[in-house]
């Protein structure tokens, strides 16, 4: 394979991440520096000066673009965004909270090019500890609700660390759910077609700055997304 479609487009949804965003920026830049590569950041309109830092970043990093969204938050939306911006046909998505370490990058990248891969899905370690307690237990539930209903994918279908292939987005964003903040399970379950999906497992980081953005309002869309795609499978919509 050629260096050229080893490319790879790096999309990361954030919201209120000033304090992550230079460190992040740098070590992307650090494990891919061998590579072909972009960086892409899609802000849902922070307001903890995340503008200004990626403004001051996108002067230092010829590799970054970014857009700020003036709409409600929605990592999908945001994620979405980046893949039409995109101009290489591999796309990673990772959070910009530094719980996805870039060190797994390069990792990340042989495997999911090492075979003819869909999907590379990073799978977490579901930690109490590192997780906390109730988005252990949340989390867990479901994953299992998915795997029964939906059928079995991946091991984490609400990771937000994995690696595609544009193609799927542009066949099937048409049938995506569109909303919310697990864009995989989105993208996983549009797809009709049988999937190549390798798995890696990784170490998730405690988040350093901030709280887990995980509250009601993204549990019910969550909720209202498996019960689409449930319809979809049973009722053939």
């Amino acid at each position: 394979m050629s260096i050229k479609k080893k490319a790879v487009s790096v999309i990361i949804p954030t919201l209120n991440e000033s304090l992550n965003l230079e460190i992040l920026v740098s070590k992307i830049n650090q494990y891919l520096k061998k590579n072909i590569y972009e960086i892409i950041i899609v802000d849902d309109n922070s307001v903890d000066g995340s503008k200004e830092v990626l403004s001051k970043l996108k002067k230092k990093n010829q590799y970054l673009r970014f857009y700020i969204r003036n709409k409600s938050p929605d990592l999908s939306q945001s994620c979405q965004l980046g893949f039409r911006k995109s101009k290489f046909d591999n796309i990673i998505v990772m959070d910009g909270d530094l719980q996805h370490d870039p060190k797994y990058l390069p990792i990340m990248i042989n495997l999911f090019f090492s075979k003819k891969n869909d999907f590379l899905i990073a799978t977490r370690n579901f930690s109490k500890e590192i997780m906390g307690e109730p988005r252990f237990i949340l989390s867990f539930i479901l994953v299992k609700i998915i795997n029964v209903l939906l059928g079995y994918r991946t091991a984490d279908p609400m990771s937000g660390f994995f690696i595609f292939k544009k193609s799927i987005y542009l066949r099937n964003k048409s049938r995506l759910y569109g909303l919310g903040f697990k864009i995989l399970f989105d993208l996983l379950y549009a797809e009709i077609d049988f999937l190549l999906i390798k798995e890696f497992p990784f170490k998730f980081n405690n988040r350093k700055y901030h709280k887990s953005k995980m509250n009601f309002k993204i549990l019910y869309i969550l909720v209202k997304m498996i019960m689409f795609y449930f319809k979809k499978k049973f009722f053939r919509l």
